[in-house]
């Protein structure tokens, strides 16, 4: 919740919010609010530029442009969330489950992952049409399945982190059970990253159901859709080179909101008020990371003088030569006397040994 006030704070939020409800309002009454049939054909009126009866023009059958373009919003729509809906719950399930689950189904999820991920969209999706028919829930659901692997990947990823997190090893040790530790510790924190997933796979979903639909795959002619209008309005660029601006322009635009929505979201998520993303501040007013502190030094006791703090070579010399008199008595006839010389004062060595000895003392 916090995420989702502070993304409200942003004014680009705001905007691209704007625009998604506009269109979120398209795709549930854009039948209703056309001003003609979408599929009434008047040849007499083919081609015609902008008017007052049309105000988008018709295209090469006379149907109303306008009205076509708020009755194909709900399709185009209506198709990117289903195949958003089938690639997350064929991606958050497993991802969540490859961590939680054992090396077996880690190794699976992950191998079957990969496989997807290396196939084409455009050639997976016309193979699921050919073998399962054409129509839009078909294309939807080969398209889920590759997106499914993005949802896998992030999911996975949010997950590892939160297994390793010190309150969730507590639960573990507490007796909680997983299913409990999943809703409470696990899916709140995944939950942001799954949004920002989210916003960027409704646009990418979009594209590619624009692209099936020029191809013409999915929804069927002569039902309006964006990508359906786009491919009509290329074969008669000569009549009118300004008719596949509109569409465009509406799958431009909606993908465009989705996008700085999504990037609202993350930053949202790293905000400078994330406790996460400050930098601790030691009493002597110098961050943690080594930099020097903008501010003024916090007050309390200065800090100790590391030159001050440093030991004296020969009082270490006695310090040790008293914790180890059998050491000392043991190599009397090579220190000759050093045990007993004053600190500070190293005498004159007797044999080639007095840097062994030396050593011995100091490491004894």
């Amino acid at each position: 919740m916090r995420t989702l006030r502070r993304t409200w704070r942003l004014p680009s939020a705001r905007i691209a919010l704007a625009v998604l409800a506009l269109v979120a309002l398209l795709a549930v009454a854009g039948g209703a609010l056309a001003p003609h049939d979408p599929l009434a054909q008047r040849p007499v009126d083919m081609l015609h530029g902008p008017s007052a009866a049309h105000p988008l023009g018709t295209d090469y059958l006379g149907r109303d442009v306008l009205s076509r373009l708020l009755a194909g919003t709900g399709s185009s729509i209506v198709g990117a969330l289903e195949a958003v809906g089938a690639a997350m719950l064929l991606g958050i399930v497993p991802g969540i489950a490859s961590v939680w689950l054992g090396r077996t189904v880690e190794w699976t999820a992950q191998r079957a992952a990969d496989t997807l991920m290396i196939m084409p969209f455009t050639v997976f999706a016309i193979a699921v049409v050919g073998a399962l028919g054409n129509g839009m829930h078909q294309a939807m659901l080969a398209l889920g399945v590759l997106f499914a692997p993005l949802y896998f990947r992030v999911t996975r990823a949010a997950a590892l982190g939160l297994k390793q997190a010190q309150y969730v090893e507590a639960a573990e040790l507490m007796g909680a059970s997983r299913g409990w530790i999943l809703r409470t510790h696990v899916w709140g924190k995944i939950l942001p990253t799954v949004a920002v997933t989210t916003a960027q796979a409704v646009g990418q979903a979009l594209l590619v159901v624009a692209s099936l639909t020029f191809l013409g795959l999915g929804v069927q002619p002569p039902a309006p859709t964006w990508g359906g209008m786009l491919a009509s309005d290329l074969g008669y660029l000569a009549q009118q080179p300004w008719a596949p601006l509109i569409p465009g322009a509406a799958i431009m635009i909606t993908v465009g909101a989705l996008n700085i929505l999504a990037d609202a979201v993350r930053d949202s998520g790293t905000a400078a008020g994330d406790p996460r993303t400050t930098v601790p501040v030691l009493a002597s007013g110098t961050p943690a990371s080594g930099t020097p502190a903008s501010g003024p030094p916090a007050s309390g006791p200065p800090a100790p003088d590391p030159a001050a703090s440093a030991p004296d070579p020969a009082a270490s010399a006695q310090v040790a030569a008293a914790a180890a008199p059998d050491q000392v008595s043991e190599h009397k006839g090579e220190l000759g006397g050093y045990a007993a010389s004053p600190p500070g004062r190293v005498p004159p060595a007797t044999n080639g040994n007095s840097e062994e000895a030396e050593q011995r003392v100091t490491t004894g």
